[in-house]
């Protein structure tokens, strides 16, 4: 929805242009109201921007909650989650791994993940993804992860 509006935004706007380049006062009227709508559209693609950042952040919050039983660690720091991304309709495109195709939770594991992202309030839904490549491995751990498992 948050590239619908830009895009109608930027159409409106390549059709005012064109009506003005045509002229008459019909034309101008006409790509003044489609300005104006532009504006408009840009205003409501703006003021939607902090939300999706602010509910990116409880998404990231709510990953750390999730950990896979055999390591101390929380998926997200563990570099499991590839990718968060959230449309302004609050659906939220999640791509992660695990730590091998033959973790024990990789039944598990998953379906709670995408279960706490669904149940956070302002998230519509969730399109999850479990990928194996590229192939998880410690070089995508945080700082932290490494410090917390004793690897540096």
């Amino acid at each position: 929805m948050d590239d619908e509006l830009l895009a109608q935004a930027n159409e409106n706007e390549a059709r005012a242009a064109a009506l003005e380049d045509l002229g008459g006062p019909e034309r101008r009227a006409e790509a003044a109201r489609l300005r104006d709508d532009a504006r408009r559209l840009k205003a409501e693609w703006r003021a939607r921007q902090p939300e999706i950042e602010g509910l990116e952040e409880l998404v990231i919050e709510t990953l750390r909650t999730c950990y896979d039983p055999e390591i101390p660690v929380n998926i997200y720091d563990l570099g499991l989650v590839y990718e968060v991304k959230i449309n302004p309709a609050g659906v939220v495109d999640l791509r992660m791994t695990l730590t091998s195709p033959n973790c024990p939770v990789a039944g598990s594991l998953p379906g709670e993940v995408e279960g706490k992202v669904r149940g956070i309030p302002g998230v519509s839904d969730v399109n999850f993804e479990l990928v194996w490549d590229p192939p998880w491995n410690t070089s995508m751990m945080s700082e932290e992860a490494k410090l917390q498992l004793g690897m540096i």
